[in-house]
């Protein structure tokens, strides 16, 4: 072999090597959400890391990118259909702009508990609202806990609809909860999550609507001097990817993926209730708001008063769809 043959084969072997070194690298994946790692959704995530990277030994690493570390609230969605970051898990009134059946979990007092959102999200519907934005190039694959929401003001008493009338209440951007404030004769105000406690503090809003554990790890409760169980509505969040990435995997590395996120799902859900529960006691210990049972009539009354809600949006979302979501209550 001549010296120029030594150095084309060489470079052959080379070539070769690269390629098979590159071919053995681990895909990169990455997961951007906007909150901090010891919430419920944080421990989601790295629970999804562990389990994926367990399954996929070698062909996956995933990168968990906590507390809008990549991408805030407004940007996120945009970096996920740029293929930016692969998973990132918004709330669910974030979705209205793609589909308006998403609205379905901002009606008040569709679900009795969250055993109840667990249940329709585990229903054949709910599973269809995960592929009802493939069009839009945004694929669903699992619902994650916040949990149920009560409401909360600076006045002393909080148990029938008359007792909001007049007060500004922060709501997340949503078409639905803009409509239930005004429903109840209440002045609805959007506002950043990172604003809600100062708003509250110096009198900006008069109360706001959140779990347990928001409640409690923003101090809310501090600010408030009322807080009323409603479980009126319920926070969640879909976690989503891009739907062109997610159907060309390979099937073996989305069969992993589609395992671990299932089985982060159930434990992080199962997080989410604990910390709701281990909040609201706080919440109780500290005694610095009043936390206000509601009777069955008090209950009953708030409903009457939100009824209109479901009647405007309705045709967007779906009576069948509103049904659906009924049944799963017990």
């Amino acid at each position: 072999m001549n010296l120029k043959s030594k150095f084309v084969f060489a470079a052959v072997v080379a070539a070769l090597s690269v390629g098979a070194a590159y071919a053995q690298q681990p895909m990169v994946i990455k997961f951007s959400h906007v909150v901090a790692e010891a919430t419920p959704k944080g421990q989601a995530a790295l629970k999804f890391k562990e389990l994926a990277e367990k399954l996929l030994p070698g062909k996956v690493t995933v990168q968990v990118f906590p507390s809008s570390q990549l991408f805030g609230d407004a940007k996120e969605m945009e970096a996920v259909l740029l293929g930016d970051v692969q998973f990132i898990a918004p709330s669910l009134s974030k979705f209205d702009r793609y589909t308006k059946k998403v609205q379905l979990f901002d009606l008040p007092f569709l679900f009795d508990d969250i055993e109840a959102v667990d249940r329709f999200q585990h229903s054949a519907q709910g599973k269809e609202l995960l592929d009802s934005m493939v069009s839009k190039g945004i694929k669903g694959l699992g619902y994650w806990h916040n949990g149920m929401k009560q409401l909360s003001s600076d006045k002393d008493q909080l148990k029938r609809p008359e007792d909001v009338k007049g007060l500004k209440f922060r709501i997340q951007a949503s078409d639905v909860l803009e409509a239930q404030f005004r429903a109840l004769g209440a002045n609805p105000q959007k506002m950043n999550f990172s604003e809600v406690y100062q708003a509250l503090q110096t009198g900006v809003v008069d109360g706001q609507e959140n779990t347990w554990s928001n409640i409690y790890s923003q101090k809310f409760y501090e600010v408030q001097k009322t807080i009323a169980k409603t479980n009126h509505g319920v926070i969640d969040y879909m976690v989503i990817t891009n739907a062109k990435w997610w159907n060309g995997l390979p099937a073996d590395v989305r069969k992993g993926l589609a395992q671990a996120m299932d089985e982060a799902t159930a434990y992080g859900n199962g997080v989410a209730n604990e910390f709701n529960e281990r909040d609201r006691k706080r919440i109780l210990e500290a005694g610095k708001a009043k936390v206000q049972d509601l009777s069955k009539d008090d209950v009953a009354a708030w409903r009457k008063a939100m009824a209109p809600v479901w009647k405007k949006f309705e045709g967007e979302i779906g009576s069948d769809l509103i049904q659906a979501a009924l049944k799963a209550n017990k």
